[in-house]
């Protein structure tokens, strides 16, 4: 073990979150980059003397449940993960829970999509990644904190969240196949359920589900792990109308993650509406939707 370098890492790790990133108010007397030791602690379900004496190099050898603990609450990526077990003399075992590291690459490729509204989502349906386009027809990930991004905790238990966006609280942003969704992420979900069985954030993504939504239960407990897409949806936008797509799904294997992309048909009025939403974003319009001509 390591401590002088795992005090090094740890602190540096720390100091490049955000608590918006973790959903946690900034406040106004923070005078710390990054999280604050307890709240890193608290993340990680340990105590904060324990966490301060691992930065100072004073602490014991870590064991493998509170490694992964941090990694979680440090949003390591795998090699931060990995180089985190192997600071600690604990060589790393298998991933602890889906991956939420969105490769550079696909990032690139979002912005390379001006025509079409793309993101990414883990295996826990949150969004990760989104394009300028995704934003506009959808809403402004950015605003919200991570826990409100994860899509089939907006499907089952939608009427308890705030509305935001141009949705006017509609959690499923006026989308045609709600309920066909919902079977989709519900069985995906007992299928990664399955492939991380030790990782919170998967058992208590399920419990919440389970406790909140009598839809869920059942579609939980009929044991179906998979289902078949939704090719074609159409969002009911309350500025540009209604907005036909296709939907493309490319799975990344490696991270255990999906790219979805919507496209419109060319020359259709729905690749006219996108268009509009290209230039205007997110900006807020007038009320009244706009009339395209026929």
């Amino acid at each position: 073990m390591d401590r002088e370098e795992l005090a090094a890492f740890l602190r540096s790790r720390r100091e490049r979150i955000s608590p918006a990133e973790v959903g946690l108010p900034r406040g106004t007397r923070r005078r710390t980059p990054g999280l604050r030791r307890e709240e890193v602690a608290q993340l990680a379900f340990i105590s904060t003397e324990y966490y301060t004496r691992l930065e100072q190099a004073r602490g014991p050898r870590p064991s493998r449940e509170v490694l992964g603990g941090l990694a979680r609450a440090l949003r390591l990526s795998d090699a931060e993960r990995a180089h985190l077990h192997h600071l600690a003399g604990a060589p790393p075992g298998p991933p602890p829970g889906p991956s939420r590291e969105v490769r550079q690459s696909l990032l690139d490729l979002l912005r390379r999509l001006p025509q079409a509204a793309a993101f990414v989502t883990s295996a826990t349906f949150e969004v990760l990644a989104w394009n300028d386009l995704a934003a506009a027809l959808m809403e402004d990930f950015s605003a919200l904190p991570p826990r409100e991004r994860n899509l089939v905790r907006r499907a089952f238990l939608g009427p308890r969240l705030k509305g935001s966006g141009p949705y006017e609280g509609d959690p499923m942003y006026g989308v045609s196949d709600v309920e066909a969704f919902a079977r989709l992420s519900a069985q995906r979900l007992r299928a990664t359920a399955a492939r991380y069985p030790d990782a919170p954030e998967v058992t208590g993504l399920v419990a919440e589900l389970l406790a909140g939504s009598e839809e869920f239960g059942r579609l939980w407990e009929s044991h179906d792990v998979s289902a078949e897409p939704t090719l074609v949806k159409t969002f009911r936008h309350p500025v540009v109308g209604p907005v036909t797509v296709n939907c493309d799904v490319l799975d990344i294997t490696d991270r255990d993650q999906q790219v979805v992309i919507y496209t419109a048909t060319p020359g259709s009025r729905s690749e006219e509406a996108l268009r509009l939403l290209s230039v205007i974003g997110t900006q807020r319009m007038d009320d009244q939707q706009v009339d395209f001509p026929a």
